[in-house]
This record gives C-alpha cells, structure tokens and sequence, in this order.
C-alpha cells in the first residue's frame, strides 16, 4: 500500500473503505463527519440521507430517505446531534443521531430573492438567507455560522438559539465577497476559514465577520476542517471536474487534491491532483475532509454530479475514503 508524505504527517490510504449495506443504493457522498464515539457519518445522495458506519468501516445505521430535496453539508456538534444542509431545499436542520428532528435554523423551503438565475453565481445579488445554502459551523459557544451559498454570496451568523444576528459578504472577487462560499471551518479560537470557491480562496474572519486573512494556494476549495492537531484541512475540486457549462473543461488542468496547512498558512503536505482518480491515493472531486482525534483522514467526493462535465470519467472511483495517519 502506497504511503503518503513522511515524518510526522504520513498517511496510509485504507483500500475498499467501507462495507456498504446490501440494499441500499447511494449515489455519492457529499459530505462525511466523525462524532465523539469514532463513529463515521455520511451525507449521502441516493436511498438514505444518513448512513453511519464505525471506523472499521462497518455498518451501522441509515436514515432519511426523503427527507431532504439534495442533501449537502454536514456539521456534527459538540453534544452528536447533526446540523444537515439541504441546498436545493433551502433549509439548515438539527437533527439527533437517529433522525429526529430537533429544530430547523432560519427560514426553510422557499429562496431568499438573490435573483439567481439556477446555479449561476454570477447573477446573484446578495440577499437574507437563504438561497441553495451549503455549508455551517458552530463555535465554542453554540453559535452557527452557515454559508449560502450556490444560490446567494454571503455568511449568516446566528446564535445558539437559532436567531440571526448578522449577515456579511456579497458577489465579487474583492476582499469579503464570495463566488460560492462553499465550505466553512473553525478553529479553538472560533475563527472562521470560508472556503470561496469559485475565487480559490479561503478567507479567515472572526465571529463578528472581519477579515483576517486570505490563501490563495489552492484551487476551488470546497470545504475546510481545522483538527483537533491544530491543522488546517482543505478539500480542494480542483480545475478537472464539477465544472460549471461556461467553464472550459482542461484535460492539463490540475484536478482534485488535499492539503494540510498550519494556522498561519504554511503548506505541509498535499497530494492528489486527480491524474489517476481511482487510485487509492488520487481524487476525483474531494467535497469534504474531516479528521478524528487519532488524526486519521475521511473524505468525501461527489462523483456522480461533478462527472457531468469533467476531463476524466468517475468510473470506479470511490466517494468516501479513510488515510489513517502513521507519523
């Protein structure tokens, strides 16, 4: 088996990870956490929304089959209840582990007025939540930061009760505007890393929404963990597929890739870059990265609905994956 990196940061990929359950069809992986008891939790589009398997990889639970329009992002929070984002359902929900419904965040089932023209970013104008959210957070003391999204150009902060207390952001490539703020991660010290997408970029803000940094190495970042090592993981798409219908598809583009950053923007390690996609140790379109206390690495890729326009076919390539740490 092909190990990645050295040292401290080295990763062994864990081949034919998981055991999917008989008779259940899942069509990808869109978003994948790990809750305090190792178990791994996924965000699956096909018949089941939710499907939870131990770290070995074995089955344990599925739920919510018609309950949400498109599943997208998942958060897990500090007590194992589950925040789920649905874009095209336009709703953030809290749900217990078995699938009860604990409350619904905001507005829900109806887009925000962005005039957005489908998901065409570059029709948006800012606007309330949400509209094709995708994406959220919460901070040490319970607040919820959700990125909106596909179909609007903002962050919406609201506390630990679920009352919005502010919005920020707007359609642009200059400093606090967003083309698809896509992903959100946040460290001990409740900063917020937006990973804007379109621009390639991840902009740092605090709680109340200022900017406190941009990165710039990376391409079309879909989602950002920081781990409980104090590094920085981010998922990156790359230029080789989920293209948009005006975007070229470039077969010499650098496709899909991880990497792993300090908190002060240092790359330590990355690989990937979607040459060979059904490798163990290659990407076909990373949408999601999350990290468990012993450092190992899940990750999720959409490969059904980023292979509509991509330099490669998704044949064979896997939607969740495991790299158990070794350094």
């Amino acid at each position: 088996m092909a190990t990645i990196g050295d040292g401290e940061l080295r990763y062994e990929p864990v081949a034919d990870w998981p055991k999917w359950p008989a008779g259940i069809a899942v069509q990808e992986a869109v978003g994948v956490v790990i809750d305090s008891q190792g178990r791994v939790i996924a965000s699956c589009r096909g018949d089941q929304s939710i499907l939870i398997f131990d770290s070995d990889g074995r089955f344990l639970d599925a739920w919510g089959g018609g309950l949400f329009v498109r599943p997208h992002g998942i958060w897990v929070a500090a007590d194992d209840t589950l925040y789920l984002v649905d874009d095209m359902g336009h709703s953030v929900r809290q749900f217990a582990q078995a699938g009860e419904l604990r409350r619904t965040i905001g507005p829900s089932g109806q887009p925000s007025e962005t005039g957005v023209d489908g998901f065409d970013y570059r029709t948006i104008d800012a606007a309330g939540p949400f509209n094709l959210p995708t994406n959220l957070v919460t901070s040490s003391k319970g607040d919820i930061f959700v990125t909106d999204g596909y179909g609007n150009a903002r962050v919406h902060a609201y506390n630990a009760a679920g009352e919005l207390q502010r919005s920020w952001g707007g359609p642009g490539r200059g400093d606090v505007q967003f083309n698809v703020p896509h992903g959100i991660g946040i460290d001990r010290d409740d900063r917020l890393y937006v990973a804007d997408r379109e621009n390639s970029r991840v902009q740092i803000f605090t709680t109340e929404g200022e900017l406190l940094g941009i990165w710039t190495d990376v391409i079309r970042p879909c989602e950002v963990f920081v781990g409980q090592d104090d590094l920085v993981y981010i998922a990156e798409l790359g230029g080789r597929s989920g293209m948009f219908p005006w975007m070229d598809v470039d077969a010499s583009a650098v496709g899909s890739r991880m990497s792993i950053f300090t908190q002060q923007g240092e790359l330590l390690l990355r690989w990937g870059g979607g040459r060979n996609p059904t490798a163990v140790d290659d990407f076909y379109a990373l949408h999601d990265v999350s990290v468990d206390r012993e450092g190992t690495i899940y990750t999720a890729e959409v490969v059904a609905s980023a292979s509509a326009r991509a330099a490669d076919s998704a044949v064979g390539c896997p939607t969740l994956r495991k790299f158990v740490r070794r350094g």
